[in-house]
């Protein structure tokens, strides 16, 4: 039964979709609650049965657990299994899907499919943390594009047409070239098994293309085509445009679920391809890694300085944010991985809850622009606490999960380019100007704005959604053990196998020197 819980968590959704798709018909307010009950049912069976999950895993085996091998179609295989650092992103998707589809509850349009698109979304979702297998995750990976695809456009705003393509095209085409690499690695290695492709080695001789030199050989070049699909998904500067857009124009459900788990798979992506199959394009192109995500940290702070949008200036800060966690993987040690997994955790938490925080006064007000605002903890002063204590959290504030992750990243960089590390670190200063700046807009000063006399404060729904957040971010960051002795073993195996491989490429080439 263990081994199949694998199989019951990520497909549990899914099978609710199916219902509710051919059984469920009408769509007076009976059908449309019917609609929200299954799918929040079905989210909730499928967290409780994660915490079974977690209760049956073992932290000190670094190896992949419940794993669960099928032979699938055209002799291709379905493996799945989790270990320490994709077990907690399953936990993320399935503890933030059920406040998803409750904070969705006053929708009602197309009721039916807006639930469907969720289910089959967060399915997709956990099957990506799940695949150890290179066709399964390649699946699993683009074909989340499409629930959130129509999400943003049936479901968005005015401009949710733009948004929705410019979301898919993004980050589709990036996914092409991964998609390249992968047929290649299959060619070289004979297996799509993850697990396997981990203990091959792929050449990493300097060879000629086109006339250039390409240090690193095959590995550089695979390594550049993940590169391609990871930095959109996630997505890093420059290639981050199409996030804000996608922000400002889906649904308040979707932009939690874009920036609570989906920006995520990136990062994930990283752990599990970058660092592990490619340790010696890693370590040449690491410098490249780290000045890119010093400016995003710098740049998209600043740009969030100036936006009048709330969505979009939250946005900015995810990307800001992400920042941290690529900075944090390609450092290549215990801190910096550590940090950058609990980096991606803790803004799950709060960048999913700010963007709750938006969505609470725009289904009163139905506008996000910052100046439409000013005043509110004299109408709302439950809004007003919940509202600067995720401010706080983003900022990083000690006692609070941002401060972890961040501060774990800050280490970890500054052990290898001390440079970056003091770019990087304006980041944190940056973040409470534009943070701060937001909340007295929005929240302090006279309340002098006739619209916004009538105004009235969180309901106990709404407050039922934001309490486990409140929970998670307190707790992660007074005990951040919580998530540490989890990763910390699978990290540290990680760690070893590519220094390892990384100091055997040295000793290689410094013996084709001599």
């Amino acid at each position: 039964m263990a081994q199949q819980l694998l199989s019951i968590i990520t497909f549990l959704p899914l099978v609710a979709a199916a219902i509710m798709a051919l059984f469920m018909r009408g769509d007076d307010h009976a059908a449309q609650m019917g609609a929200k009950r299954l799918a929040l049912f079905a989210t909730l069976a499928t967290f409780l049965a994660s915490i079974f999950l977690v209760l049956e895993f073992d932290p000190s085996n670094t190896g992949f657990q419940f794993v669960v091998e099928r032979t699938w179609i055209l002799g291709l295989t379905y493996k799945m299994g989790v270990d320490g650092i994709s077990i907690l992103f399953v936990m993320l998707t399935t503890f933030l899907m059920p406040l998803v589809i409750w904070s969705a509850w006053e929708v009602d349009k197309r009721v039916k499919e807006y639930m469907i698109a969720f289910l089959v979304l967060e399915s997709l979702m956990l099957g990506v943390f799940c695949a150890l297998d290179l066709v399964l995750f390649y699946l699993f990976f683009e074909a989340g594009l499409i629930p959130m695809f129509l999400i943003i456009g049936i479901w968005g705003g005015k401009e949710r047409i733009y948004a929705a393509f410019k979301f898919f095209l993004y980050t589709f085409l990036g996914s092409v070239l991964m998609l390249v690499a992968m047929i290649a690695m299959y060619m070289d290695a004979g297996t799509t098994d993850i697990v396997k492709l981990m203990d091959h080695t792929f050449a990493s001789e300097t060879i000629s293309v086109a006339g250039f030199q390409i240090i690193g050989g095959m590995q550089t070049l695979l390594w550049l085509a993940f590169f391609a699909s990871f930095a959109v998904k996630m997505p890093m500067w420059p290639v981050h445009t199409w996030l804000p857009d996608a922000h400002v124009q889906a649904p308040t459900a979707g932009s939690v679920v874009l920036a609570a788990v989906m920006l995520k798979m990136g990062g994930y992506g990283f752990l599990r391809f970058s660092l592990p199959m490619f340790p010696v394009a890693s370590d040449h192109l690491s410098g490249l890694v780290f000045w890119m995500s010093a400016i995003a940290i710098v740049y998209t702070s600043l740009v969030a300085l100036a936006q009048s949008d709330m969505k979009k200036l939250i946005a900015y800060s995810s990307v800001a944010h992400m920042g941290y966690v690529t900075m944090g993987i390609f450092a290549a040690n215990q801190q910096g991985i550590d940090g950058a997994i609990f980096q991606m955790l803790s803004h799950g938490f709060i960048s999913g809850a700010l963007f709750l925080c938006v969505g609470v006064i725009y289904d009163r007000m139905h506008t996000r622009e910052i100046d439409a605002y000013g005043g509110l903890v004299n109408r709302m002063p439950t809004y007003a606490l919940i509202f600067m204590f995720f401010t706080m959290a983003n900022v990083g504030l000690p006692g609070t999960s941002g401060f972890i992750g961040e501060f774990l990243t800050l280490v970890g960089i500054f052990q290898v380019n001390t440079w970056v590390a003091a770019v990087a670190t304006t980041g944190v200063i940056l973040s409470a100007a534009y943070a701060l700046w937001l909340y007295r807009r929005v929240v302090f000063g006279e309340l002098i704005k006739e619209a916004l006399k009538s105004i009235t404060d969180m309901t106990g729904r709404e407050k039922a959604i934001f309490a486990p957040l409140v929970a998670m971010t307190l707790i992660l960051g007074v005990y951040p053990a919580a998530v540490t002795d989890v990763i910390g073993p699978s990290v540290a195996a990680l760690v070893a196998d590519y220094h390892e491989a990384v100091q055997a490429e040295a000793g290689a080439g410094a013996v084709a020197m001599n």
